[in-house]
């Protein structure tokens, strides 16, 4: 129920000109707005707290204190119309039994002494219709009067032998009545609302004892069932306010136990934000818990409110000052991390892709080992962070995925070279044989990249075709050499990774000289060693 709907509920309550029939509504409109306070001021007090652990401002709620004595000067007129009624009532009540006991005299009479048996019914006529104007009597009296005059009615007409006709037809109509009046108390007695059932069950009653007598031999089953019926639908009213009260018991022992699972984690040892974060999550589970749980007997409950609060008040206390301390490390790792963002921002442009892949990696490693900036930075530096990381990437995505359409439209082109060049037919003159085998590797090399998984496919292919024509050519000797060793650079030019190909092949011929030269020192060294045998021989 939000603010306002209180005192317009309330409001609209007191209108009722009867102000008692909502009595038990305005008393739990009352206890439910009471109950709405407390929780908007344990709010309040949790927002306080949280607010100062952002170090932020607080704005308390200046509408509490207006909204509480709105609603209590509403109630106060309430209780003064329900005074006024109740005592108008008493005082009508009191007056209602002076006249009952005066009629019941004068009827006690005309039933012991008046011989006039039409002078008695008439006066009987009268007395009755001024019994049935008189409102009620006190609840106390209620009872007593009614069966006096009853007893009386009943004594009436068992004396009225000469009316014996019109006493049977009227003996027959108050059975029939009562008949009636018990199957509506049976119906009542099915009705699940409580409150209606305790308004009607008033009226009926008061119904039952106008109605008057019945027949004397019918009398103790009509009565019997009556008030069987009766005490059945007051039980009913007792068990529903016996099962309210234990559950609102149940309701304490429930919130006694939230009380104890908050007093442990209070006693928990907590030296991070990670063990504080979690507590913390543990601490709001239980008061969001304690939400669920309905109300109990009115002391008890604001006694298990006051201790829940007072623990919870505690634990974010103790919350405050850790994190008072804490805040020094959080602005170091805030300046750490603003210049890890900076690094990406300076280098996120770059083109060259593995280098810088390679760097803004490491940079996220540290990211991660520098630790929390706490929560009221983190958020807000892990986006911009993230965000320079992803525009990196995704420009790199996006120059790969270009390249990627580049290498498959490369890849169709190399295809058909290497087609072109196994159908060729080489000319007989060898200087231009070579020269067209030399123009297809230029082309090749030209062509550019293809996809990765196709690469060494496609070099093979091409290599094989190449190869085969070199080795038709009719040449020999050192020129044969030197042509083939021409080709295979060439071939290793049109490669989809040539430079690495030409550095190996490179390393290879480097290594071989190496070994010719090692040779020929050994070769020299042996030389030079006979020729000092010989001339030590000579000499």
């Amino acid at each position: 129920m939000e603010k306002r709907e209180f005192i317009d509920s309330l409001t609209k309550l007191v209108s009722n000109e009867d102000v008692l029939s909502v009595s038990r509504e305005v008393k739990d409109l009352q206890i439910q707005f009471e109950d709405y306070i407390l929780e908007v001021e344990r709010q309040e007090q949790i927002s306080k707290l949280e607010a100062q652990e952002r170090e932020e401002n607080f704005e308390e709620a200046d509408w509490i204190y207006p909204l509480k004595e709105e609603f209590y000067n509403i109630y106060s007129t309430y209780q003064d119309k329900r005074k006024a009624i109740i005592e108008a009532e008493r005082k009508e009540q009191n007056e209602n039994l002076l006249i009952k006991r005066s009629l019941i005299a004068r009827f006690k009479e005309i039933v012991e002494s008046e011989e006039n048996i039409g002078a008695a019914f008439g006066a009987h006529k009268e007395i009755n219709e001024k019994w049935k104007t008189i409102g009620d009597v006190p609840r106390n009296n209620r009872h007593e009067i009614q069966h006096e005059y009853s007893r009386l009615l009943e004594e009436f007409f068992y004396n009225m032998r000469i009316y014996k006709e019109i006493k049977e037809y009227d003996l027959e109509k108050n059975f029939e009545a009562k008949k009636e009046l018990i199957s509506r108390l049976k119906d009542l007695e099915k009705n699940e609302n409580i409150r209606e059932v305790e308004a009607e069950i008033k009226a009926l009653q008061n119904e039952w004892e106008d109605i008057g007598p019945t027949k004397q031999e019918l009398w103790e089953e009509i009565k019997n069932e009556y008030w069987e019926t009766v005490n059945k639908i007051y039980e009913n009213i007792r068990k529903f306010y016996d099962d309210r009260r234990e559950a609102m018991k149940e309701n304490i022992v429930k919130k006694r136990a939230i009380i104890e699972k908050t007093g442990e984690i209070l006693n928990n040892n907590r030296d991070s934000i990670k063990s504080w974060n979690k507590d913390t999550d543990a601490i709001i589970a239980l008061q969001n818990e304690w939400k669920t749980i309905g109300f109990g007997p009115r002391k008890e409950n604001d006694k298990v409110w006051k201790e829940f609060r007072a623990v919870c008040n505690q634990f974010f206390d103790q919350k405050s000052e850790f994190f008072k301390d804490i805040q020094s490390e959080f602005d170091k790792a805030v300046e750490e991390k603003q210049k890890l963002i900076e690094k990406v921002n300076s280098i996120k442009d770059s083109t060259d892709w593995g280098n810088t892949t390679k760097q803004i990696i490491d940079i996220q490693k540290q990211w991660k080992k520098i630790g929390s900036a706490g929560q009221k930075n983190e958020q807000k530096l892990w986006k911009q962070f993230r965000g320079a990381c992803d525009d990196f990437f995704n420009a790199k995505d996006t120059f790969f995925a270009e390249k990627e359409k580049e290498s498959e439209a490369n890849l169709i082109e190399k295809e058909a070279l290497i087609n072109e060049l196994n159908a060729l037919k080489l000319p007989e003159d060898k200087k231009e044989a070579i020269k067209q085998l030399k123009d297809y590797s230029e082309k090749f090399s030209q062509i550019g990249y293809v996809p990765k998984n196709k690469k060494d496919e496609v070099y093979q292919a091409y290599k094989t075709a190449l190869n085969k024509h070199y080795e038709s050519l009719d040449v020999k000797g050192v020129d044969k050499e030197k042509i083939m060793f021409e080709a295979h650079i060439d071939t290793l030019k049109g490669s989809g990774n040539s430079a690495e190909l030409l550095r190996k092949e490179k390393d290879h011929i480097r290594r071989e000289i190496d070994a010719v030269k090692k040779i020929f020192y050994i070769l020299k060294t042996i030389w030079a060693s006979s020729q000092v045998a010989k001339e030590q021989i000579h000499y």
